[in-house]
């Protein structure tokens, strides 16, 4: 009777609320609590059906299904009679007139958002798949369709092409590209890093022409990176300006299909002209748009330029007295004359109209909060749909609003992040959503009265495994500093927290301008490391200090000219507001970042000695003039104009004042921030006569991921947690 009682308790005991243990295993090499992020749907341009797409696999042969909204039935667009075995989709894109399926494969990346593959054009009537392209010459990048489906550009080794859809000819564009001196169509690396696009050629609205960046590169400095693992490691050579030095020189080409000839629209000039970071058509093909920029980044023109006429004007200009951020809320109405844009002139980023013939533009909304994103403009109705952080720095709610600025309404409700995608003609959207102790859900809703359509992913068997390990809740907080600066965080302790004991922090920061950590929105895989450490009796916690976004440009424009100086004082104010809570052990504080956030853990470390007893840094910033022009130039200026600024907000400089445990870490093939940044706070170090730890990870980029070397990264810094800390 005893046994049989023993096996019956042993039997239930999961069920009576012992949790399962999270495992680094767990996390980095089986991905047992990877979160399933759910792609934007691929709306066909009726606005009222979309697709989704199946890979090809033993199991099942590849599907793309076209869905219609209102009247629920399913199309299948491809017959695999001519579907070649193990061939992996990238991505796709449905023609306009949905005759025909662009397929991207086997695609390599070069940078973050640039990269090759081979692509091919499937004939749905027919079910004929071709290559666009000659496969014996290379892969090719970017490869898109004319508005009127007839043809395809791309680019391939730095030149542009064009191929026609039904004859599959191919028409090269330029012929003088050249790695490391001549990029046609495409974007240097700076351009693709800072302003965050690696495409440079955009079709005219009529098909009838292509406006393309070209990028002269000869003039602009080398990096060389070692790439190992071979008997004789390699050089890899690539163009990287860093703060200071020369530029490439930027030209805007028109290229028109009529009469074969390309004619220069600008060319970029040192100083007052020399950024071209946007290009957009508006709505009248005969005229574009375009954004000009001067070096130091805080003045900014709209051009407009008449391709017919070769006219120019500027049709809007604005300066800032610190630096003017780029974004993608510039949307036209159906003419050239009326836009609508973003702009922070105001204290806060907000949404403006103007027109061509207007000296001054009209704010449409106004407040004491930031509009996140615009999303589109439906030109029936006169309604702007946005992004708005209104209730609160920590959340992200839709909204629309009249053009005139009457009769805002706010579509979601949940308290948390909502990402927004909507239809092309702005019937539905898919609200992706997620809070900060619940991971990502995404439903297809009808835009007029926010009804679920259907529900498109819901993470249900994340959120199961959540309630098996039994997992802390992540709460936010706020305190005031010396300053009497008020600082947004958010704090995870362990589930049997005991006020009257006390615990060792590990802060995790990145803090960077504009950026946000302090969010009430899914934290990704890190969440899961927090938990194991929270397991492990640690309290964990992040901060947004001075400089991060979503509180207006006061708060975030402080630190220009002085990066790291106010945020790594917040950190020491974060320090000292820690020791004073009874429940934390004040010599026990760590922290831990990663690019930003590591270049701020080094300067807590070092400046911040006296306040932290060890710190994690991954691939740091460790002196801003080792790192690229237009971003630290947009918040630092040229060294030249702010030695002072560069040399004192440097890790290297506080190096002798290191006390604490310094874990420092770098991948050897980091093309952002490069390893020299590590190699040179080791010198600083060597120097300064301390002690340190440093591991480097070979051929790894920013990112340091792929086979084992997440999994080995994060035990290892777990380890030197429990170690140090």
């Amino acid at each position: 009777m005893h046994k049989s009682l023993i096996v019956f308790i042993f039997i239930t005991l999961p069920y009576f609320g012992i949790s399962q243990e999270i495992t680094l295993e767990d996390i980095w090499l089986k991905g047992k609590y990877r979160a399933e992020y759910f792609n934007s749907i691929n709306w066909a341009t009726d606005g009222k059906s979309y697709t989704e797409f199946s890979q090809n696999t033993p199991e099942q042969k590849a599907s793309l299904k076209l869905y219609s909204v209102g009247s629920q039935t399913t199309k299948e667009l491809l017959s695999l009679a001519n579907f070649p075995e193990n061939f992996l989709v990238t991505d796709y894109i449905l023609s306009s007139d949905q005759k025909t399926i662009l397929f991207s494969t086997d695609e390599e990346p070069i940078y973050r958002r640039s990269s090759v593959g081979n692509f091919y054009l499937y004939e749905i009537s027919t079910g004929k798949l071709n290559p666009i392209h000659d496969l014996s010459k290379g892969k090719i990048s970017y490869a898109s369709f004319a508005p009127n489906q007839n043809d395809i550009a791309f680019v391939r080794q730095n030149n542009l092409f064009i191929v026609n859809c039904k004859t599959f000819t191919e028409t090269q564009i330029t012929f003088d590209g050249q790695f490391n001196f001549i990029i046609n169509g495409a974007t240097d690396w700076v351009y693709e890093e800072e302003f965050e696009f690696a495409k440079a050629f955009f079709w005219s609205p009529d098909s009838k022409n292509i406006v393309f960046y070209r990028f002269d590169e000869t003039n602009v400095k080398q990096y060389t990176m070692q790439v190992w693992g071979e008997n004789y490691p390699t050089d890899y050579r690539y163009k990287y300006p860093k703060a200071g030095e020369e530029n490439a020189t930027v030209e805007l080409k028109l290229y028109s299909l009529e009469t074969k000839k390309t004619t220069a629209i600008d060319q970029t000039q040192k100083g007052e002209k020399e950024y071209f970071p946007r290009v957009q058509w508006t709505g009248n093909p005969a005229v574009l748009g375009y954004y000009r920029m001067n070096r130091l980044q805080n003045k900014v023109e709209l051009v407009h330029t008449n391709i017919q006429t070769n006219a120019s004007s500027v049709v809007y200009s604005e300066t800032d007295k610190a630096y003017i951020e780029i974004d993608d809320n510039l949307f036209y109405l159906s003419n050239s004359e009326e836009f609508v844009f973003t702009s922070e002139k105001n204290g806060y980023r907000q949404i403006y109209y103007s027109s061509k013939s207007s000296s001054s533009s009209l704010l449409i909304t106004a407040g004491s909060f930031d509009v996140s994103e615009v999303y589109g403009i439906d030109t029936k109705k006169k309604r702007i749909y946005f992004s708005s952080q209104e209730d609160s720095p920590l959340e992200k709610q839709l909204y629309s609003i009249n053009l005139d600025g009457t009769n805002k309404l706010k579509h979601t409700k949940e308290s948390g992040t909502h990402t927004i995608t909507f239809s092309p003609n702005f019937l539905y959207y898919v609200d992706h959503y997620s809070n900060i102790n619940t991971p990502p859900s995404a439903t297809l809703r009808e835009t007029s009265k926010n009804k679920v359509v259907t529900i498109l992913g819901d993470n249900n068997i994340l959120k199961e495994k959540l309630t098996e390990i039994d997992v802390s809740t992540i709460e936010f907080f706020n305190f005031k500093t010396s300053m009497d600066t008020s600082i947004n965080g958010w704090i995870l302790k362990p589930k049997n927290f005991d006020a009257s004991k006390k615990y060792p922090v590990l802060v995790t920061i990145y803090g960077g301008p504009g950026a946000q950590e302090v969010v009430n929105g899914w934290r990704g895989t890190n969440y899961f490391w927090f938990q194991l450490l929270a397991d492990k009796g640690y309290i964990v916690l992040s901060v947004d200090g001075r400089g991060t976004g979503g509180r207006g440009t006061n708060f975030k424009k402080c630190t220009q000219y002085n990066l790291g100086k106010y945020e790594s004082d917040d950190l020491i104010e974060t320090a000292i507001y820690l020791k004073k809570q009874p429940y934390i052990d004040g010599d026990r504080i760590g922290i831990f970042g990663w690019s930003f956030g590591g270049y701020l853990s080094s300067l807590a470390i070092t400046k911040g000695s006296d306040y932290f007893k060890s710190a994690i840094a991954v691939a740091p910033v460790t002196n801003w003039k080792y790192y690229d022009n237009i971003y630290t130039e947009r918040y630092m200026g040229l060294p030249e104009d702010n030695k002072k600024g560069y040399d004192e907000n440097a890790p290297t400089f506080y190096a002798d004042k290191l006390k604490g445990n310094y874990l420092l870490i770098h991948g050897t093939a980091d093309d952002n921030v490069h390893l020299q940044n590590s190699i040179e706070m080791e010198r600083a170090l060597i120097n300064a006569n301390k002690q340190f730890d440093m591991f480097y990870y070979p051929d790894k980029n920013h990112s340091i991921y792929g086979g084992n070397t997440r999994h080995h990264l994060y035990k290892m810094m777990t380890d030197f947690l429990l170690k140090k800390l």
